[in-house]
């Protein structure tokens, strides 16, 4: 059976480095290309046949999700699975709507990694489980925000949500948490202000409290 014929896409010299290390003992996947903005995917693909683009979302020239848009018009054979360090549902949503089959964040590990591309190869669709959360949020308004007069629940938030909440109670700052985590500080922004919501505190100091009251502000 043929390799799974992957290209990477990402500005990030690092980053494609690490990957192409990581699947490097990988016998049925073969890492043809890389390429650092969209117009240069584009171009690789009309000379190369491509299974499957590893796609990052904030790219120069031409960004992740207007290039995935033109590769799912122009080559629907060719399926994309989004790459990025972007959990908002905001971002999710728009590279959806392009076409991609699959969204995983940067910090994966490699099987789940692995997973993502074979899954996507063979014509199924694979989201990492913090962005499946987010997405059934989108469609199960009470697990987003508690009914008036319920108490709040530790139930009521996903496993990151219970990590950032952990980090928020020991006092470090968005930068520092983004740091422990490998995530943007707007992730962790946009994380504190759902933990807000979700609690139904008023402020960082009630998400303080409330982790205290649950017991999960030490390690």
């Amino acid at each position: 059976m043929a390799p799974i014929r992957l290209l990477i896409a990402d500005d990030h010299q690092m980053l494609l480095d690490g990957i192409r290390a990581l699947l490097r003992d990988t016998e049925d996947i073969l890492v043809v290309g890389e390429a650092s903005n969209g117009a240069d995917v584009i171009s690789f693909v009309e000379k190369q046949t491509v299974d499957v683009i590893l796609m990052d979302i904030n790219m120069p020239v031409m960004n992740g999700i207007e290039t995935t848009a033109y590769i799912v018009k122009h080559f629907p054979v060719i399926r994309v699975i989004a790459l990025t360090m972007h959990s908002e549902r905001s971002f999710i949503t728009r590279i959806l709507k392009a076409g991609a089959a699959g969204y995983v964040l940067k910090n994966t590990g490699k099987q789940e990694l692995l997973s993502a591309i074979h899954k996507v190869a063979s014509g199924e669709t694979y989201f990492s489980n913090e962005v499946a959360s987010v997405m059934m949020e989108q469609y199960m308004p009470q697990s987003s925000s508690r009914r008036i007069g319920s108490e709040p629940s530790i139930h009521e938030l996903t496993k990151r949500e219970v990590e950032i909440l952990r980090l928020i109670a020991q006092e470090m700052t968005n930068n520092e948490i983004a740091e422990r985590l490998f995530i943007s500080t707007y992730t962790v922004e946009t994380h504190r202000k759902n933990l807000i919501r979700k609690i139904g505190v008023k402020n960082t100091a009630g998400l303080v409290k409330f982790a205290l009251q649950q017991g999960i502000a030490e390690e």
